[in-house]
């Protein structure tokens, strides 16, 4: 498999890459103007090797799947989020997040409502899905209006509807309730979360759509 590419039938789909597996263009810290220090390409994957911040796309997306492969170390965790912002002071704060996780080796593991694959801390994952840490774990996530899925290794882990009542209340109900902006936006960033073990992400691709 060629990493960081796209097939002439992806392209024709109208996919487009977000990492070109060598560069980090395209992307810089949340609330920041360049790229944190501590990432970096290591074996064309875009990497967390060090103390860093959270990273996002350089430009918002409304409606899209998206697609890509993440890696994270023993102990690991990361996430991905999806139509964040900059106007609090976490992007957890107003981004959904995908969980990305060691669930054997991190004490979030431990509950499906924060372990991999969860949109975390309000619709669980089930067990058995993802791969040990050290492994690619391949991830699509669509997003269509109010509707998400969250898929994990060729399984829809989770699936809601922004704005819904069984939504609502699981918001109201979570550490989210405060934060009045959580998953309001009708479009926003791709971040990937810095937090503390490293992590990498590879063939992070997107396709836009209506």
């Amino acid at each position: 498999m060629r990493l960081n590419t796209l097939t002439p039938e992806e392209r024709a789909a109208g996919w487009r890459l977000l990492f070109d597996g060598h560069s980090t263009v395209g992307w810089r810290g949340w609330q920041m103007d360049s790229m944190p220090s501590g990432w970096g390409v290591r074996e064309g994957a875009l990497t967390r090797v060090r103390p860093a911040a959270d990273i996002i796309t350089t430009e918002k997306f409304r409606n899209f799947e998206l697609s890509l492969e993440w890696n994270v170390a023993p102990k690991g965790n990361s996430g991905i989020f999806y139509r964040a912002s900059e106007d609090d002071d976490a992007i957890y704060w107003t981004a959904p997040e995908m969980q990305v996780l060691d669930d054997a080796g991190h004490p979030d593991g431990q509950s499906r409502l924060t372990a991999a694959g969860a949109d975390y801390g309000l619709y669980p994952s089930p067990a058995g899905v993802v791969k040990p840490a050290g492994e690619w774990n391949q991830v699509r996530i669509l997003v269509a209006g109010n509707h998400v899925e969250q898929w994990l290794n060729g399984v829809k882990v989770v699936e809601y509807e922004l704005g819904s009542p069984d939504w609502e209340a699981k918001v109201k109900a979570s550490k989210f309730a405060t934060h009045p902006r959580y998953g309001r936006n009708a479009e926003g960033y791709i971040g990937l979360q810095e937090h503390e073990y490293r992590v990498a992400f590879r063939n992070i691709k997107i396709r836009v759509l209506p």
